[in-house]
């Protein structure tokens, strides 16, 4: 969902545009404070709001962006620029974004991937270590080695899950 904040006669046709060309529900506040309370009440995936409210209204203004969640903003123009711009920006804003999520998703399951291999690295030493222990009870021995497959188990659906590294494709928007 796009949020498009401006007191434009044209915010009609500019939500109208911005819905066909990224096929996403647009949403129109023609005030700061009608958008924060937009941004309240919904998550966006863009808020795109006319340049000339950011300059009019400066106290509305932060009140808005301490709202704005994980919205990406995109000031604009309206005055001077035309749909086709408009639409562009937008959708360029919102591309860099979701390459940024998918780069962030990547590097925490990265982190994960290899704390997890040395947690379970460890924890493959530990056992095979327990496991040639002299005079270890049969009991014991084979609750150990049950733990030792279950650790190797583990890895491998790690290592089956692991991180290739290469970006998941982006949505068309």
């Amino acid at each position: 969902m796009i949020l498009l904040v401006t007191t434009s006669e044209r915010a009609s046709e500019c939500a109208k545009a911005l819905n066909e060309a990224t096929g996403e529900g647009v949403a129109v506040a023609e005030s700061l404070p009608r958008a924060t309370a937009l941004l309240r009440a919904e998550d966006y995936r863009a808020v795109v709001v006319d340049q000339y409210l950011f300059e009019s209204e400066p106290h509305e203004t932060q009140t808005m962006l301490e709202h704005l969640g994980t919205a990406i903003l995109v000031q604009v123009n309206l005055a001077i620029s035309g749909m086709d711009r408009l639409v562009r920006e937008v959708r360029a804003a919102v591309q860099r974004r979701q390459r940024e999520e998918v780069r962030t998703r990547q590097a925490a399951l990265a982190k994960l991937h290899s704390e997890l291999n040395g947690t379970i690295t460890a924890l493959l030493l530990s056992s095979e270590l327990a496991l040639g222990t002299p005079d270890l009870r049969p009991a014991a021995a084979e609750k150990l080695q049950s733990i030792h497959e279950l650790v190797k188990k583990l890895r491998q659906q790690l290592e089956s899950a692991g991180v290739t590294g290469e970006p998941e494709p982006l949505a068309r928007v």
